[in-house]
């Protein structure tokens, strides 16, 4: 094993005997949800920097994994979905890690009448090489563990999720990125690259490493300010910028002009008819904002016309897009 990928599990086995709340900072609210209690232990151990459970992914009760215990907190949100045995696999290297998770869901059966342990499957294993078979996973997840791998270990953690997943599946990613260039020497302090602030990407490469397994469509769900690393503190002269996103990549089939992208760029047709049909299965009605990709949104945008208004990228996208 590389030695800051042992590094990392140095630091998530300290978390687990000793809670840290400020070892991430999500900026996502839990979640609220009839009948669900999260126990207060599982909530200190929120090692995430987002939140990757979203009930349009998580109907007909699907197998959903999650990579990267923590405290158990999503696994329980996922369970609350999924109430079944076996519902929900949760894979970790760290065996600390597992045992404190086990001990939290306990606490939360205790705690939500709806609840069962076995709602949850617990299994030691690495993101690299997951335990799990080939195309049985409806819903893959990671919170705040990509940013740790360096890229050829990245690609390989994408990759295995590509692997279990079914056909049109669905990866749910929460991950610090950053815009802004990181020295050297802050890459590679495997303490912060454990932490997940110095394993940022910049978006775009980000996005082009999920394609580039095969993932045909790519969501970005938000995208949030997140930390600051600034000079006095850390190991640079500028003040670096890091924001957490929140993405899911589908497991469908590549189009043949490659990836659906959805950044929270929308069309609107302002014209004198009643709708616009781009003759490539896009209908804009009079006014009415259609979410498109991209790629559609270049296409609308390459047609030269005066009467169809291409917004920029929110990065909140939540469904009803073009493709």
């Amino acid at each position: 094993m590389s030695n800051y990928l042992e590094a990392a599990k140095l630091v998530y086995e300290d978390a687990a005997n000793n809670p840290q709340k400020g070892l991430c900072c999500t900026t996502t609210p839990v979640w609220q949800l009839p009948e669900l209690h999260v126990p207060s232990k599982m909530l200190e151990m929120n090692y995430g920097c987002g939140s990757t459970v979203n009930p349009r992914d998580l109907s007909h009760n699907p197998s959903v994994l999650y990579v990267g215990v923590g405290g158990g907190m999503e696994l329980l949100q996922f369970a609350y979905f999924c109430r079944r045995p076996g519902a929900v696999i949760g894979v970790d290297p760290v065996d600390r890690m597992l045992d404190v998770c086990r001990e939290n869901l306990q606490e939360a059966e205790k705690k939500n009448a709806w609840f069962q342990k076995d709602f949850v499957e617990l299994r030691n294993g690495d993101a690299l090489d997951l335990p799990v078979a080939d195309e049985t996973i409806d819903v893959a997840a990671q919170n705040c563990l990509f940013n740790i791998f360096k890229k050829d270990e990245l690609k390989q953690a994408l990759s295995e999720m590509y692997r279990v997943l079914k056909p049109n599946g669905r990866l749910v990613l929460s991950d610090p990125t950053s815009e802004d260039e990181m020295s050297e020497s802050l890459r590679e302090d495997d303490r912060l690259r454990a932490l997940c602030l110095s394993g940022a990407l910049p978006l775009q490469e980000y996005i082009d490493m999920i394609t580039a397994i095969g993932f045909g469509t790519v969501e970005v769900r938000a995208k949030r300010p997140y930390r600051v690393l600034a000079p006095g503190q850390y190991d640079t002269d500028k003040v670096i910028f890091i924001e957490s996103v929140e993405i899911c990549a589908i497991k469908d089939p590549m189009p043949a002009d490659g990836p659906c992208v959805f950044t929270g760029k929308h069309a609107v047709y302002y014209g004198n008819e009643e709708f616009f049909d781009d003759r490539q299965g896009h209908t804009l009605v009079h006014n009415q904002p259609l979410a498109v990709c991209d790629k559609t949104a270049a296409a609308l945008a390459n047609l030269g016309r005066n009467d169809i208004f291409i917004t920029g990228s929110t990065y909140f996208y939540d469904g009803g897009g073009c493709c």
